[in-house]
């Protein structure tokens, strides 16, 4: 559509163009008709076959700029009819082409009609007036020519900013929606995980006790039924968190670990807290992004122990103090004389999971650091050293 309706408006102006210099060709024509000493007829018609060459010649002005002007400048040497093709063809130069390629058409130009007024004087006119007039209109049309282009030029240089900014907003909205993506599946993995982890405990023991008595089958089924609704629960946490405003929901801190360490020892899971820091306890208090990091350890420390060292007990360390550091980990200790039966993923210290990067990742955005690996006993250790700023 744009295209279509740029070529017409090209067209319109060729054939305004054309009409301008048809005029102008035939006006000077006229004239010469008219003048006290007119031309021998053969001069004046060549005058006024040379002027509709030109004419037609402003056609191909755009594709041939500059060969086009330069003919036509010389054409003026002995024609007053090409006179206004010539002014049209240096102000196409002028528009299209760089500013020492102009100076040099239009010196022709002068140089051209110069010589026009030696060859074929005006006898009414002042030689002064003459050139005067030359010069000024050579002026005017050149300063048009470069008005236009420069005028082009703006409009060009605006599109381009704004189909930049249109990348670089459309590029600004694809990362904000992969970021939200990525805390999407972060916040799914921590939350759920620890959750489905503690239901599979649970449904596991179900199908180990067909024998039980009926009250303890009752009992774990509630226990599933309740982790399944928490579950829900959780879900519904996450969703809203990430779709409210920032800081109007609340968001886990280091004081609910004692409730993750709670669950843990209720779904058989023996768990030491050592918390000598006191911020489990609101003996101190850690910034929340630092808190919820922690948080974050703790759960996914259990749920790592649940999937992969069932039989295996834990302890959680917690030290530090305001205006140092603050250091968290999780170590799983298999039971004397045997090791856990750990279900065995792909080498946990070179290819971290889905829950270690996504832990990874928080830890780096409050510059601390975060080690795991194996430890002497046969274990796991999970590890992270937090700034604890005052």
């Amino acid at each position: 559509m744009d295209r279509s309706g740029g070529a017409l408006r090209g067209r319109a102006g060729d054939l305004a163009v054309l009409v301008v210099a048809v005029a102008w060709g035939l006006l000077t024509a006229r004239i010469q008709e008219a003048a006290a000493e007119p031309l021998p007829a053969a001069l004046l018609d060549a005058d006024l076959a040379t002027g509709v060459v030109g004419c037609v010649a402003l056609w191909w002005r755009r594709r041939f700029p500059v060969p086009i002007a330069l003919a036509l400048a010389c054409a003026t040497v002995y024609s007053e009819t090409v006179a206004g093709a010539a002014v049209l063809g240096l102000f196409t130069v002028a528009v299209h082409r760089p500013v020492r390629t102009t100076v040099a058409v239009c010196g022709t130009s002068l140089a051209a009609l110069t010589a026009h007024q030696l060859l074929r004087p005006d006898h009414v006119t002042p030689p002064l007036t003459v050139f005067t007039i030359i010069g000024l209109g050579h002026l005017a049309t050149v300063a048009w020519g470069l008005t236009v282009r420069s005028r082009r030029a703006l409009v060009a240089s605006l599109h381009e900013r704004a189909a930049a900014a249109e990348v670089e907003a459309r590029l600004r909205a694809e990362r904000s929606e992969h970021e939200a993506r990525h805390a999407l599946a972060r916040e799914m993995h921590d939350v759920l995980g620890h959750r489905l982890s503690l239901l599979s405990v649970h449904a596991g023991a179900l199908s180990y006790a067909r024998g039980a008595p009926p009250e303890d089958v009752a009992r774990a089924a509630e226990v599933v039924r309740q982790n399944a609704h928490r579950a829900l629960q959780d879900l519904r946490d996450v969703i809203g968190v990430l779709r409210a405003p920032v800081g109007e929901l609340p968001l886990p801190a280091v004081e609910d670990v004692r409730e993750l360490v709670d669950e843990a020892r209720q779904a058989g899971t023996p768990v030491e807290l050592r918390d000598g820091a006191g911020l489990t306890t609101g003996g101190q208090t850690l910034p929340e992004t630092q808190g919820r990091t922690v948080y974050r350890l703790v759960q996914e420390g259990l749920t790592n122990v649940r999937k992969h060292a069932a039989g295996s007990s834990v302890t959680v360390r917690i030290e530090g103090r305001a205006g140092d550091h603050v250091t968290a980990e999780v170590v799983d200790t298999p039971p004397a004389g045997r090791s856990p039966a750990r279900v065995p993923p792909p080498p946990r210290s070179a290819v971290p999971g889905t829950g270690l990067r996504g832990l990874e990742e928080r830890v780096r955005l409050v510059a601390g650091r975060l080690e795991h690996g194996p430890t002497d006993e046969g274990g796991w250790r999970v590890r992270i050293r937090l700034p604890w700023p005052l």
